[in-house]
């Protein structure tokens, strides 16, 4: 049986109860890890086996390996609190001496935790902690002294995911008998069970956390590569950061079409564009003088190592061939071929990784890592950036971006106009981007309700404006990745054609609506495989507005 499904009314602030007088984990010994301080555990169907209301701690019964699971985060140094809604307790079915025997109970058969957080609440309180509402997330991130970004939840239902990733938090489904299956294809991260959740955080963690030599062993020369569209190069930006921070100089290769988001990344000091014809999803045939142009190109950086960044779905080889003949003597890449002497750090990452992590744990294999003052998060150069058009008045606006370079991943027009119209009559101000070619589609949404600025920007005038909004309502695109980079919460309109797990905004706030499991799914396709867009069509705009509320944000502009 599952409890709580009804969709509740989170405007008023709730009360939460916390752990008191708990002893923490402890930090861990040397530098802070890289990733997460600490682990959130729903507490039905993820720590223990669900008994409905349950009152009597002679039932509390541990999920299998739950101890050994929970004492391999504790000796990693992660600290461990419960979020767990009890809307018992408001429906009078035990009392909080009761719920407070139980917590004992778990505690004697499953250790200390730092802190226990606990919506009392039942649906028609309106609170703002009750899961999917992400206010356990804040509160339990507060009480551990850390941030939500920096944590991760684990839980068997949909809504134990959607409060973290409101929050900013990674989130892994568990799934059990009564987890649904459309909860299951829309979670990004899914674990067979605890052990095996506990396993994949503690590996993510491991990955990313090499340590640097000291400052002296840094190398000049760092060639970095990642030769795709903007989005991409936005997302490998922490781990260009990571290898900047163990080497004097980085040259960064780049194409066309991601040269704009490069000129944003910090950490990169010169950068060498040019097209790669078996990674540009419509190359021109192989020009041998273009190649050569480019393997001398690249021998005239004289670097002393060079890093290849890759998607999960691209090859690291045929580059790693021009830059051994331009002589560069150590390249590390993610590789599942056989690379022979192509590579000399041959890397390997599981699939469902997200595409910043997956970048980061390459750097970490080839020896960088991120500064302990610096978050694993996307970033852009603030020097970078132009002003805000004073056109446009104060920040507080939502974003609303309708298109995509792959028409698979773009909001239907007629939707977005939908959405349009919602949010500015709910009190939103809304302004409209899209690139050039997409006027024609932004001056339609915009006519329903908003400002039109299509084609009047530049990415870093994009980026700027996205940096001033409350919020950004977009696909799985580029903006939706300048958004993570400003932590500007974002309603993702997902279409699911690559993995959300991989490609959904990292680490920032955000609501996901589409069908996750429609027929598009893990096609790839860059035009919509099936008629009629289902995987977006069926969003109501109404529940964009409702996904803006969840997120705080308010129809006044504020948060």
């Amino acid at each position: 049986m599952r409890q709580d499904q009804e969709d509740p009314d989170q405007r008023r602030s709730a009360r939460v109860y916390a752990g008191a007088g708990r002893a923490a984990s402890g930090p861990v010994q040397g530098l802070r890890p890289v990733l997460y301080d600490a682990v959130l555990l729903d507490r039905d169907g993820t720590l223990i086996e669900d008994v409905p209301y349950n009152g009597d701690p002679e039932k509390v019964r541990p999920v299998p390996g739950a101890r050994a699971a929970l004492d391999r985060l504790r000796a990693a140094g992660l600290r461990l609190a419960v979020v767990t809604n009890q809307s018992g307790l408001a429906r009078g079915y035990f009392t909080e001496e009761q719920m407070r025997a139980v917590h004992a109970r778990i505690e004697e058969l499953l250790g200390r935790f730092d802190a226990w957080l606990v919506c009392p609440h039942d649906d028609a309180d309106g609170c703002d902690c009750r899961k999917p509402a992400p206010g356990l997330v804040h509160a339990a991130a507060r009480e551990l002294g850390t941030s939500a970004a920096r944590c991760v939840l684990v839980g068997d239902i949909g809504r134990d995911v959607a409060a973290a990733m409101a929050a900013g938090a990674a989130g892994v489904l568990v799934p059990t008998p009564v987890t649904r299956p459309e909860e299951i294809g829309a979670a990004g991260w899914v674990a067979a069970d605890l052990p095996a959740a506990v396993d994949e955080i503690l590996r993510r963690q491991q990955a990313v956390h090499d340590v640097p030599g000291p400052v002296d062993d840094r190398v000049g020369t760092a060639l970095v590569v990642r030769s795709d569209s903007a989005g991409d190069v936005l997302v490998t930006g922490p781990a260009i950061r990571a290898v900047a921070a163990g080497a004097r100089r980085v040259v960064l290769l780049c194409g066309p079409r991601g040269r704009a988001a490069a000129d944003l990344l910090p950490g990169v000091d010169e950068i060498i564009e040019h097209p790669l014809p078996w990674i540009d999803p419509t190359p021109a045939p192989v020009d041998p003088d273009a190649m050569r142009t480019l393997t001398a190109r690249l021998a005239a950086v004289g670097a002393d190592e060079a890093v290849v960044f890759t998607s999960f779905h691209q090859s690291a080889l045929p580059l790693a061939l021009l830059l051994r003949m331009a002589g560069i003597r150590r390249i590390a890449a993610i590789s599942d071929d056989y690379p022979g002497s192509l590579v000399d750090v041959r890397h390997r990452v599981p699939v469902g990784v997200p595409e910043p992590e997956r970048a980061l744990s390459l750097a970490a294999a080839a020896g960088h890592r991120l500064p302990v003052d610096d978050e694993p998060v996307l970033r852009l150069r603030p020097d970078a950036l132009p002003p805000r058009p004073a056109e446009l008045g104060d920040p507080g606006y939502v974003v609303l971006h309708p298109g995509s370079a792959a028409s698979s991943r773009a909001c239907p027009p007629e939707l977005a106009a939908g959405i349009a119209e919602s949010l500015t009559a709910a009190g939103h101000r809304v302004l409209v981007t899209g690139s050039p070619d997409e006027r024609e589609v932004t001056a339609r949404v915009a006519a329903a309700g908003g400002t039109d600025l299509g084609g009047r920007t530049d990415l870093p005038g994009l980026a700027a404006i996205v940096a001033g909004a409350s919020a950004v309502v977009v696909g799985n695109t580029g903006p939706a990745h300048l958004a993570a980079a400003a932590g500007v919460p974002v309603v993702s309109l997902f279409a699911p054609t690559v993995p959300f797990g991989q490609w959904g905004p990292y680490r920032v706030p955000t609501v996901r609506l589409g069908d996750a499991g429609a027929p598009c799914r893990g096609t790839r396709a860059s035009r919509c495989p099936v008629a009629g867009h289902p995987c977006l069509s069926g969003v109501d705009p109404a529940e964009v507005v409702e996904a803006l509320r969840v997120l705080a944000v308010s129809g006044g502009g504020g948060r």
